[in-house]
């Protein structure tokens, strides 16, 4: 299969954390507006955002180089359809938080495995070959489907609520931070643990910002929110590729 001659995917900074951040919690707060606002439900809202998916996803591989703004609308369709996914296998399904957690864990599992087994090995940076690219944004798919469950599980069932979640979220991503800096353990791990669990994150911290103050949120609504994460993500990309620019004409 053809392969591109430059790396296709972002240096894993800090602000790729954040952007990575807003991206997922825009997801959860994108989803529900078409599931819920919209009162799509969420096979459509599935399906248009399963599109959507493949769509970007096509224009990126097809890509010869990075394009920032282009790596993470697909980034953002993966949360957005994530989300509706998530929904869909626990609510209308009637799999509940925990079965599905556990069902995507396992398709999550599989989608590593058989990348690793593939290719011989599972990178998360200087991705060239198209085969490595479709695995990586697969897993990325399952890894933000899977996400969305955990963040309801932990919110919801576990009765710890939306705050409770993401500071469960939050340490944990701050131990993997402390381990990265701290430890010798797989970096590659480590890249995977984190971005998953961003995408809890941004569940919880979605539903905060979009629930109403009798369910523990902030009641300021799915398209508010949307509108502003979206903005916040914009300004950050602009800034990163601005930044970034400027230090490699300075070397």
């Amino acid at each position: 299969m053809a392969t591109s001659t430059l790396n296709k995917v972002p240096q894993v900074t800090l602000v790729f954390w954040l952007i990575k951040i807003c991206a997922t919690t825009l997801g959860e707060t994108g989803g529900d507006v078409l599931s819920m606002t919209l009162n799509l439900g969420y096979v459509v809202s599935t399906a248009i955002f399963f599109c959507v998916f493949l769509i970007a996803l096509v224009a990126q591989v097809s890509a010869k180089s990075y394009h920032p703004f282009l790596y993470w609308a697909v980034i953002l369709a993966t949360t957005t359809a994530g989300t509706t996914m998530s929904d869909f296998l626990d609510r209308t399904a009637g799999l509940g938080y925990l079965r599905g957690s556990l069902i995507l864990i396992a398709m999550l599992i599989g989608v590593l495995a058989l990348w690793r087994f593939t290719v011989g090995s599972v990178t998360f940076e200087n991705i060239k070959s198209r085969k490595v690219e479709i695995f990586y944004w697969f897993t990325i798919l399952f890894s933000n489907t899977l996400g969305t469950a955990l963040g309801d599980f932990v919110a919801d069932t576990s009765g710890l609520g939306y705050e409770g979640g993401a500071l469960i979220f939050g340490g944990a991503l701050a131990l993997i931070g402390l381990a990265y800096f701290k430890t010798k353990i797989s970096r590659t791990a480590l890249f995977w643990m984190a971005f998953v669990l961003t995408r809890p994150l941004g569940a919880t911290l979605g539903d905060e910002l979009t629930k109403s103050h009798a369910q523990g949120g902030l009641s300021l609504g799915t398209i508010r929110s949307s509108i502003f994460l979206g903005a916040l993500v914009i300004i950050l990309i602009i800034f990163t590729t601005k930044w970034f620019k400027e230090r490699s004409i300075r070397r």
